[in-house]
């Protein structure tokens, strides 16, 4: 991996957090693959387990940062693994809902056990305050990209737009 500088600083930061989330991305990637999970798949089950209230597949997109079609794909693997199960439409429900199975809970406390690990050692170098101040920027980095696609940000059912969303870890 090479460490550039650009004339323009912006596009060396721009090219810092690529490398840094790639990588970073690959070491949760070949750590969770020991216990045959990708990523993506603990994103699914950890939005299955703490999501308030009924979970759609296109929350569970919104959660993930994917596309719809891409989720559906996920989930129709997780569903034939026993992962997840969906509960169709029905009267006072207009979407398909999606439940973690025992197993997918099984495998996600697993997954999560992993990924505590991968966080915990990744993030080791950086003490409390940076860690704050790195959380700020990105968020305003995040909201900017945001307006840029005039995208909204949804939240769950009753959780207040000034709140962060608490999951457990």
């Amino acid at each position: 991996m090479y460490d550039l500088k650009f004339s323009d600083p912006s596009l060396t930061s721009w090219a810092l957090m690529r490398q840094t989330w790639a990588v970073m991305d690959k070491v949760a990637e070949t750590k969770l693959g020991k216990i045959g999970l990708t990523p993506e798949k603990i994103a699914v089950l950890w939005a299955c387990r703490e999501h308030p209230g009924p979970l759609i597949p296109a929350e569970i997109a919104r959660f993930v940062s994917r596309e719809s079609q891409s989720v559906t794909g996920l989930l129709n693997r997780m569903e034939r693994e026993g992962l997840v199960t969906r509960i169709p439409k029905r009267k006072g429900r207009p979407f398909t809902e999606i439940k973690l199975t025992p197993r997918g809970d099984e495998v996600c406390d697993k997954g999560i056990a992993v990924l505590k690990k991968v966080v915990e050692d990744q993030m080791a170098s950086l003490k409390k305050e940076e860690m704050g101040q790195l959380n700020m920027r990105l968020k305003s980095l995040r909201q900017q990209a945001v307006d840029t696609l005039h995208l909204e940000l949804t939240l769950p059912p009753n959780v207040a737009p000034e709140k962060e969303i608490a999951l457990k870890w």
